[in-house]
C-alpha cells in the first residue's frame, strides 16, 4: 500500500496508528510527526515535505474526517456515487466525486474497481418510446436480511423510463403478467418485448437451446393476442441496457429501504410505486431520439380475459365443468338447449377467480373456490332435470303457435237466437203479398 492509503486507513479507524506505523516501517514517535505533518499540510506534507504555508486547495481535516465517518457510521452500504449525492444534498459538502472516490477506496472503505475488460460496442437505442420494452427480474437480498425477492422491472429501450418495478416472492407468469397488464392500461399496447428464456416467456427444447416459436407460453399467447412480438435474449450480454439498470437497482433500493425503515413487501411496494419510481425516472431517464409514442391506445380488448390463464375443457352431461378439483355449473343459456360436450374455456385471473367462456360468449364467473359469482340469469327456458329412465321431454321445434278457439254457433240456438229468426220470417212473409199484388 502507498503511503497515503496507510494514513486514510488510520484515519478511518480501519487500522490503529501503532499498525499504521509498522506497515510503513518507522518508529511510533515518527508516525505521531507524519500525522501532526498530514495534520498541518495535508498531503503535501506527506510527499513534497514542503515547509510554510500549505495549499490553498487542500481539504481540511476535520471536513475528511467528517467524511469518513458519515461513511462509516451511516451510509457504508451505498455506493460512491449515491454517497456522493447524499454528501451534497443532505450534508452541504461541497466536495468533487472523484475525490471523494480515492479518498473512500484509500481508506479501504470501498473496493477498488476492477479492471475493464474488452471493447464492446452497444447496440443504438430504438427512436420512439413504446417500440422496444424490457422485462426482467432480479434475485436478491433486498432488505438486507436473510429474505431473497424478486424485483420485476419494465423499461423503455428508447429512454430508460422505468413503466413498471414491483418486489414480489419470486418472478412466475401471474407476476409478470400483472406488469405487463398495468403498462398496458396506463401507456398502451408497445411494439416488442425482449426478455430471457424464462420458462414463463418461452418454451426451450432443448436446454441452452433456441426457444420453440410456434409453441406459446400463457405469456406468448397473450401478447400474441395483443399484436406484441417477443424476441429472446441468448446471452447477459444481449441484454445489457437491462443489467445495467439492475446493477442501478442493487446499488440504491435496499439502502433507501434500510434509510427510510421499510421492512415489509407491501410497504416496499408503495414506496415503489408511490416516490422511488419517479425519482429513479428523474435521475436516470434520457431523451428519446425522436419525438412522439409508439403505444397505441387500447380499445374493445378485455384486458382481464386476455392477461388470464385459459385452460381448454368438455363439458359433462350435467352442464358443469371439471378444473383443480373444483365442480363448475353453468347456467342455462338463451341460444342453446344444453352445452353437454362442447369445448370451453377456462380462465383464472390474476386475483384468482375463474370465468368460463364458449367463443365470444360467457358462461360464468366464479369464485376461487368454485362458486358462482354472478349466475347467468335466463326467463325463457329452466333447466331440465333427467328422469329415472334417462329421457328428457324435448320441447317441439319450433314451438307451436297457441290459437285462442273462439265460441262457435251451436246446431240447438238459443231462446233469443230463436226469437231473433222468428222475427225476420214473419217481415218476410208480411212482404211478399204487396210484391204479388203489385
Amino acid at each position: 500500500m502507498k503511503v497515503q492509503e496507510v494514513i486514510l486507513r488510520a484515519m478511518a479507524k480501519r487500522i490503529t496508528w501503532w499498525q499504521a506505523a509498522e506497515i510503513i516501517g518507522i518508529s511510533e514517535r515518527h508516525m505521531r510527526r507524519w500525522r501532526e505533518r498530514y495534520e498541518a499540510f495535508g498531503y503535501d506534507g506527506l510527499f513534497d515535505r514542503r515547509r510554510g504555508t500549505p495549499s490553498p486547495k487542500r481539504v481540511p481535516l476535520a471536513q475528511v474526517e467528517q467524511v469518513l465517518g458519515l461513511y462509516r457510521e451511516k451510509y457504508f452500504d451505498l455506493n460512491v456515487r449515491h454517497f456522493h449525492e447524499k454528501l451534497r444534498e443532505e450534508h452541504q459538502v461541497e466536495l468533487s466525486y472523484t475525490w471523494v472516490k480515492l479518498a473512500l477506496q484509500g481508506a479501504g472503505l470501498v473496493p477498488r474497481g476492477r479492471k475493464r475488460g474488452v471493447h464492446r460496442k452497444r447496440r443504438p437505442r430504438r427512436a420512439l418510446p413504446g417500440m422496444l420494452l424490457h422485462i426482467d427480474g432480479s434475485r436478491h437480498r433486498w432488505f438486507q436480511d436473510e429474505r431473497w425477492h424478486d424485483l420485476i422491472v419494465i423499461l423503455d429501450d428508447a429512454s430508460s423510463e422505468i413503466y413498471y418495478a414491483q418486489l414480489v416472492e419470486e418472478e412466475s407468469t401471474v407476476t409478470v403478467m400483472a406488469g405487463l397488464k398495468e403498462v398496458i392500461q396506463r401507456k398502451g399496447v408497445f411494439c416488442a418485448l425482449y426478455s430471457d428464456r424464462g420458462s414463463h416467456f418461452w418454451l426451450t427444447p432443448k436446454v441452452g437451446g433456441r426457444v420453440d416459436p410456434h409453441r406459446l407460453t400463457q405469456v406468448g399467447r397473450a401478447l400474441r393476442e395483443l399484436g406484441v412480438q417477443m424476441i429472446p435474449a441468448y446471452s447477459p450480454q444481449a441484454r445489457g441496457r437491462s443489467e445495467r439498470n439492475f446493477g442501478t437497482w442493487q446499488g440504491r433500493l435496499p439502502q433507501e429501504l434500510r434509510l427510510r425503515g421499510i421492512p415489509t413487501l407491501e410497504a416496499a411496494n408503495t414506496f415503489l410505486r408511490e416516490h422511488y419510481v419517479a425519482e429513479f425516472n428523474r435521475r436516470f431517464q434520457v431523451q428519446a431520439a425522436e419525438r412522439g409514442s409508439a403505444f397505441v391506445t387500447r380499445t374493445g380488448r378485455d384486458l382481464d380475459l386476455i392477461f388470464s390463464l385459459q385452460f381448454e375443457r368438455t363439458v359433462n352431461r350435467d352442464n358443469t365443468v371439471n378444473f383443480q378439483n373444483l365442480g363448475l355449473q353453468i347456467e342455462p343459456v338463451r341460444w342453446r338447449a344444453s352445452l353437454a360436450g362442447c369445448t370451453v374455456m377456462v380462465h383464472q385471473h390474476l386475483d384468482g377467480t375463474l370465468s368460463m367462456t364458449h367463443g365470444p360468449h360467457r358462461l360464468g364467473h366464479y369464485s376461487a373456490q368454485g362458486a358462482a359469482i354472478r349466475p347467468t340469469k335466463m326467463a325463457a327456458r329452466r333447466a331440465m332435470e333427467k328422469t329415472r329412465g334417462g329421457k328428457v321431454q324435448k320441447p317441439t321445434f319450433p314451438p307451436r303457435l297457441e290459437i285462442p278457439q273462439t265460441a262457435r254457433d251451436s246446431h240447438f240456438p238459443t231462446a233469443p237466437a230463436t226469437a231473433a229468426i222468428n222475427s225476420n220470417r214473419t217481415s218476410h212473409v208480411l212482404r211478399k203479398p204487396d210484391v204479388l199484388t203489385c
